[in-house]
């Protein structure tokens, strides 16, 4: 009996100093989160349209567009290109990025476009943006207008000269 009794009295020496022993154990407890953005679009609202134009048959120049509601055109200083009196249709692209509220974007413009008319080629470049970057609003928006430079050639010519397959524009937060 004396020798059952020292086993039960090592087992529970033990059992404490077991118990002791992982409750000195410092824990700490953690959460997960993640988080999913609503997701970024953009939308084409306008088309690019440089509008009339008038070239010399000896030099060609180039033409600027500026990336606004106002579309100003501007023809190179001493080129071959005038704007016509009658200015036709003139807009700069616009378009509508919208995403998750408050979060900003980076804008990726088109190296350039090449514009054809029966077998005739002009090429646009040096795309613009009318923000250096973008950044969505409290309601997850944000408008942008695109302009380009339009580069003529001598006795380019004359008609409608549009882009076969449409320019890219692409926004992606950042």
């Amino acid at each position: 009996m004396k020798k059952m009794k020292k086993i039960i009295a090592v087992a529970i020496a033990f059992i404490v100093v077991s118990t002791n022993a992982h409750a000195q154990q410092p824990i700490a407890v953690a959460t997960a989160t993640a988080t999913i953005l609503s997701p970024i679009s953009i939308v084409k609202n306008t088309d690019m349209n440089f509008g009339n134009l008038t070239v010399q048959p000896a030099a060609g120049g180039i033409v600027t567009l500026e990336p606004s509601l106002a579309a100003t055109r501007t023809p190179s200083s001493g080129g071959g290109v005038s704007l016509s009196t009658i200015t036709g249709t003139v807009s700069a692209a616009k378009f509508t990025v919208t995403g998750q509220a408050l979060f900003t974007y980076d804008i990726t413009l088109p190296a350039s476009a090449t514009l054809s008319n029966a077998g005739n080629d002009i090429i646009a470049d040096n795309f613009t943006t009318s923000i250096p970057s973008g950044a969505l609003d409290a309601a997850g928006s944000q408008v942008f207008y695109v302009g380009a430079d339009l580069t003529v050639n001598a006795g380019q010519e004359p008609g409608v000269y549009v882009t076969g397959s449409p320019f890219f524009v692409m926004v992606a937060y950042n």
